[in-house]
């Protein structure tokens, strides 16, 4: 990935550029900045989307609030003024990450992803279709793409810093945590889905399938980190478009994955970086689909938000 412009930088170590999001050292905290790139096919594409960064970031913080003590997190605050009264190094750079920036406590992330499917779908019906496995537990047979899965399906993955994350079984993720880290890590990750289930079925949507990151902070305890229950995290379907062994629309980068679906299959793509340049309705349409969900869970559009806690 190419380095950050220097009109991009802000003016603080930086810890970590993934895909999507920047992380900046600050000592015993963290900023987490979301831009508006956008990655599909384990490859970060030339076009970004508008506002993506935004709605990553308010979104996350949106459901963060509504945790609470349910489970102990990293989030402290996404209102500029709180996080440039705290290190008013920033303050000259508002402009750059304000909306785009969550202020965290500092952790040291497992090297896990949690993630529970409430419909087969994505890289489970791709594993089921295979071996008849997800996780590399045996599923009974005959299931659809998009059936629901019950209960819900807990199906850790390792992290992948280059390609695909790969969902592992459950011995290798006792090994990689604990067994007493990976029967809590198990437990919180259901309680989540469930109130992320619950949340999207009052908003007329399904929540598919979702992953969650842990960390351990300076103390020892274990939180919950990165963002939460996004469209980038998350699987999120319309509710009244679901029929059983049938995928309803998403409201993710689907029109995106679509697109580049077509330009690969026409020979125009390998599937590699570079990625080509999105065409304005791929833009327009991911784009409306991120607010619209923003729209549905939270009540507000993203520029309605209240960024005071």
């Amino acid at each position: 990935m190419a380095a950050l412009a220097p009109e991009d930088r802000l003016p603080l170590p930086l810890l970590h550029r993934g895909k999507v999001r920047e992380v900046y050292d600050l000592g015993t905290e963290l900023l987490i900045v979301a831009s508006d790139r956008l990655s599909a096919f384990d490859v970060v594409l030339p076009t970004p989307v508008p506002g993506k960064g935004e709605v990553l970031t308010l979104l996350s913080a949106w459901w963060f609030r509504r945790l609470g003590n349910r489970v102990p997190h990293h989030y402290l605050t996404v209102d500029p003024d709180r996080i440039a009264a705290r290190h008013p190094v920033l303050e000259a750079t508002r402009g750059r990450w304000a909306r785009r920036a969550m202020l965290v406590r500092r952790c040291t992330p497992l090297p896990v992803e949690c993630v529970v499917r409430g419909y087969l779908a994505g890289s489970a019906w791709a594993e089921y279709q295979r071996s008849g496995t997800v996780g590399g537990v045996s599923l009974p047979r005959g299931l659809r793409e998009g059936d629901r899965l019950e209960p819900p399906f807990f199906s850790p993955a390792t992290k992948a810093r280059v390609g695909h994350d790969e969902n592992i079984d459950r011995a290798t993720f006792a090994a990689l945590v604990g067994a007493e880290r990976a029967a809590t890590l198990e437990t919180w990750s259901r309680e989540l889905y469930a109130l992320g289930a619950a949340e999207a079925q009052r908003a007329g949507l399904l929540l598919a399938d979702t992953k969650f990151e842990f960390g351990v902070d300076a103390a020892g305890r274990l939180r919950l980190i990165d963002e939460v229950l996004t469209p980038d995290s998350s699987r999120y379907w319309l509710a009244d478009a679901w029929r059983p062994g049938a995928v309803p629309p998403s409201l993710d980068k689907q029109p995106v994955r679509d697109w580049l679906e077509a330009e690969a299959r026409a020979g125009r793509w390998a599937k590699c970086p570079p990625a080509p340049p999105l065409p304005p309705q791929a833009v327009a349409a991911t784009r409306q689909r991120y607010r619209e969900l923003f729209r549905r869970l939270t009540g507000l559009w993203p520029e309605d938000f209240p960024l005071s806690d």
